[in-house]
């Protein structure tokens, strides 16, 4: 059975706090199979993740959390970055030009600045053909949602819906990476695509922390990387 977090973010996220190195040094301590950076609206976290991946034991995904018009969506297996600000049925529309696939990420959440699509949205885009093809799973959990209520609304909802089911961590600290993860049969991000074509994936939670405890570990692992984060701007 292979375990993968399918939402990771790094200093290349505005809000991230660790290298792409030290992301996938813990992934493998943790004994995830797969990993996918999705840092917001940018994609050379994840380039520099497939390049480094091997060194470390794990195999990584190419993504982005993108910003759509009408919340957050999870790209996954694209090289290019998408624009922020389209529609949702836009997006994914973009995405599968690079022949990438989505999933929706903590649908329904919000607090801390979450941007989340809604169940409307999602069924407005399941029902354009070709955005349907793209759009193929639902984050059920997020292992550091503040939202705690939408977890579960996000289950319920992804119970009624034709998607695959996915847990991730979306950690934004080397602490929480592992909180939430998706099983599937097989170790590939190869088997990994396959089972989620197949809805056939399952939702671990691994751990989970106080509304607290995750603002005050990201607010110390903020102030810690203050200068590895300002290192990379002066390098972008």
């Amino acid at each position: 059975m292979g375990l993968a977090d399918l939402h990771l973010h790094t200093i290349y996220s505005y809000d991230g706090t660790a290298t792409v190195p030290a992301v996938l040094r813990r992934a493998k301590e943790i004994g995830l199979d797969v990993v996918a950076i999705t840092d917001h609206d940018e994609i050379a976290g994840a380039l520099e993740a497939v390049q480094l991946a091997s060194h470390f034991g794990v195999e990584a995904i190419p993504g982005s959390e993108i910003t759509t018009a009408e919340g957050d969506l999870l790209a996954l297996f694209i090289e290019e970055k998408i624009k922020p600000g389209l529609s949702l049925v836009e997006t994914l529309l973009c995405v599968g030009d690079q022949g990438g696939v989505a999933i929706a990420a903590h649908p329904m959440a919000g607090g801390m600045g979450m941007k989340s699509l809604t169940p409307h949205s999602i069924l407005k885009a399941l029902k354009h053909k070709q955005a349907a093809r793209i759009l193929i799973g639902i984050e059920a959990y997020n292992g550091t949602s503040i939202d705690r209520m939408s977890n579960r609304c996000a289950q319920v909802f992804a119970n009624g819906v034709r998607l695959a089911q996915t847990g991730s961590s979306d950690a934004h600290t080397i602490d929480t990476i592992g909180f939430g993860v998706t099983e599937f049969e097989g170790n590939t991000a190869a088997d990994l695509l396959k089972a989620l074509r197949k809805r056939a994936t399952r939702v671990r939670k691994m751990n989970e922390w106080s509304a607290f405890r995750v603002i005050g570990s990201w607010g110390l692992r903020y102030v810690e990387s203050a200068f590895v984060r300002m290192a990379g701007l002066a390098r972008a």
